[in-house]
């Protein structure tokens, strides 16, 4: 990291701050990155935030936006599950962060929940506080829903689906909705179901896996750029669901599916605004409930404490974060990326996809994504959508 400083490459300022309010969650969902992952860190941590970490936590953020002057940052609110204690903490914190933020420097909020806990009063605070809401889902029925259930085994959807509706009735708290994708599912269900719940946005997310731990229904297999005939089932699943979504009504009523909408824009020569495609850098870290500074969730199914850096709030600035190698990594764009990768031709449009899907055991994360095969799968067919309707000059 000296050496890339000494040559005049400067680190990106974090701009997204994933904090951590609540360490545990009411649900018990088959896939969980978290609690189901090979990290067991969540366990040794405070089930709540506490008010010190809150306070210091808000100190950094501000620290950070004043030394790279900052007109805006993001915070995400997360858990586990963020209102399992109700809205307060979540309140508290928005309210430590914005007392401590200079002026001239925006904040832009959302709480992330599984929408069981959402109430009409638990809104009517959140909207006072300016914080929007984020629904994570697998679809718009119980059926899709199969996998989210409480540790009792029982389903989650009654008190999601009241969430959803609630929300579809307040348009400006809405933030969208977090679907990881199920390859069992048909794409047309799970595409019109959530398209039904009216939100503004829509994240249809690759499962969480890597090379040692593939994703389901998926073997280990080459890269698709090697021209080895591979299956590409997730590739094809989200082609069909571009379809849905590209050929959707163009009278505003469709969500912004944010992996298409990215992948569009980097094909029309766009920056990516996320870091799953694209070559952007990460901007984003987060904050444990006991103030532990770490990277994103994704790596948790790496292996054991893959996420930790070393510092945390108490001890470290965020800007000593931003040296840690496993960030580095992660801003390096194309040079970042696996061999095989840079010489791919899409790779400046996947971008090696998401960094924790490239992990394999005992080689690390420089290797394409374990789904390699499918995110050219889909990059090439919305390419073919596309240069359909673009004028021949």
């Amino acid at each position: 990291m000296a050496a890339l400083r000494r040559a005049g490459r400067r680190p990106f300022p974090f701009r997204q701050f994933v904090l951590k309010v609540h360490g545990r969650c009411n649900l018990d969902c088959t896939y969980c990155v978290i609690y189901q992952g090979q990290d067991a860190g969540w366990r040794e941590r405070p089930a709540r935030v506490g008010p010190e970490v809150m306070r210091q936590t808000a100190r950094r953020i501000a620290e950070h936006a004043v030394a790279h002057r900052l007109s805006e940052v993001r915070i995400d609110l997360h858990g586990g599950e963020p209102l399992l204690s109700g809205p307060e903490t979540a309140l508290a914190y928005t309210a430590a962060v914005r007392a401590a933020l200079p002026a001239g420097t925006a904040l832009r909020t959302t709480v992330q929940t599984n929408g069981t806990l959402v109430t009409g009063r638990t809104l009517d605070r959140l909207a006072d506080a300016n914080i929007r809401v984020g629904l994570s889902l697998d679809g718009g029925t119980a059926v899709l829903n199969r996998r989210r259930v409480d540790h009792a085994g029982r389903s989650s959807w009654p008190a999601a689906a009241r969430a959803a509706r609630l929300l579809a009735d307040r348009p400006e708290l809405y933030a969208g909705i977090l679907c990881a994708i199920d390859i069992t599912s048909d794409p047309k269900d799970v595409y019109a179901s959530l398209a039904a719940l009216r939100p503004p946005r829509l994240d249809l997310l690759l499962p969480h896996a890597n090379w040692s731990h593939p994703p389901p229904g998926l073997a280990v297999r080459p890269p698709r750029h090697t021209r080895a005939r591979v299956p590409t089932p997730y590739g094809d699943w989200l082609a069909d669901a571009f379809d849905l979504w590209w050929d959707g009504p163009p009278d505003g009523t469709r969500p912004r599916v944010r992996l298409f909408t990215e992948i569009v824009a980097l094909l029309l020569g766009v920056p990516s605004a996320t870091e799953s495609v694209g070559l952007s850098p990460t901007c984003a870290v987060v904050v444990h409930t006991d103030g532990a500074v770490e990277q994103i969730d994704s790596l948790n199914l790496a292996y054991d404490r893959a996420t930790a850096t070393g510092f945390d709030v108490f001890g470290n600035s965020f800007d000593e974060a931003l040296d840690h190698p496993g960030i580095v990594a992660r801003q390096l764009g194309a040079e970042g990326l696996a061999e095989e990768c840079r010489a791919c031709p899409v790779g400046r449009v996947c971008g090696g996809g998401n960094y924790g899907h490239r992990y394999s055991a005992g080689t690390g994360f420089l290797h394409p994504s374990v789904y390699c095969a499918d995110l050219e799968q889909l990059v090439r067919h919305a390419a073919r959508r596309l240069s359909a309707v673009m004028p021949e000059e």
